[in-house]
């Protein structure tokens, strides 16, 4: 058996386990006697019609959040959420010249962007019929300064809660965060050098506890980067894929054009 080294964090009510030597490739944790339904498969992105079958344009609020990037999709508007050949999803940041004013969202930052986001039409929900979720990708995801790809689960009735299993700002650093209040949050970090050039896998599996906390499993490329304890349970989530620009990911951004490739999104839940 290779030896595993964790170092334990009890703060806050999170519970964080740091592996520091030889980890577990991604793995359900949940008795084999439990059935597991897939509720988003890797064909979602097949076709405009089978990707408007599961997922929604723009974020769940609305075409802005926390940058200076609007978001620009529709039935019949691709031009920043576009299908590629062999199931590959392509979002496109844009500089734009025109005034838009500022984001409606906090902290109203000047439109500098246009880019695009979709979320799941399906709430992950962990809970007592449904005790484990596992939510994974793959993504070739910009690194460079202005940038902020995510992939990531939020609050559907306020926030946080939040999960954050890909976030890049601005540099080659993987942010995998856990929020359970504005403050009381823990973070992963992960080095990923070349994350725009080759695909990585990132996922995350929820493991309900009991009716109140649940664990987090986050991995990258099948292999465990740490374990969140958090309050999660019963608390419905957004799945969100989006490509923000500057705000935390710095500024000035690119004067070109930025893609954000991302294939292979599978959703699964384990029923009682």
């Amino acid at each position: 058996m290779k030896r595993i080294i964790t170092q334990l964090l009890l703060s806050a009510g999170v519970l964080c386990i740091s592996v520091i030597n030889a980890v577990p490739a991604l793995a359900s944790t949940v008795a084999d006697t439990i059935h597991w339904e897939t509720v988003i498969d890797t064909s979602s992105f097949s076709g405009y019609k089978a990707l408007e079958e599961k997922w929604n344009y723009l974020y769940p609020w609305g075409a802005d959040h926390n940058g200076t990037a609007r978001m620009y999709a529709s039935k019949t508007d691709h031009s920043q959420v576009t299908l590629l050949s062999n199931n590959i999803l392509r979002i496109t940041a844009t500089r734009i010249t025109a005034d838009e004013g500022k984001s409606a969202s906090h902290p109203f930052l000047p439109i500098r962007y246009h880019a695009g986001t979709i979320h799941a039409k399906h709430q992950v929900t962990v809970s007592e019929e449904y005790p484990e979720y596992e939510i994974s990708g793959s993504f070739k995801a910009p690194i460079s300064k202005g940038t902020w790809p995510a992939f990531w689960l939020t609050s559907v009735k306020g926030w946080p809660p939040e999960l954050d299993i890909l976030e890049f700002k601005g540099d080659a650093v993987n942010w995998q965060n856990t929020f359970i209040t504005p403050r009381q949050v823990t973070t992963i970090k992960t080095n990923i050098a070349d994350a725009a050039e080759q695909w990585h896998r990132y996922a995350a599996v929820l493991k309900r506890v009991d009716d109140k906390d649940l664990d987090i499993y986050y991995y990258i490329d099948d292999r465990l980067t740490g374990v969140h304890r958090c309050n999660f349970t019963n608390k419905p989530l957004w799945i969100i894929i989006n490509l923000q620009m500057e705000g935390s990911a710095g500024e000035p951004g690119p004067t070109g054009t930025t893609y954000y490739y991302i294939k292979d999104i599978l959703v699964k839940r384990a029923k009682k």
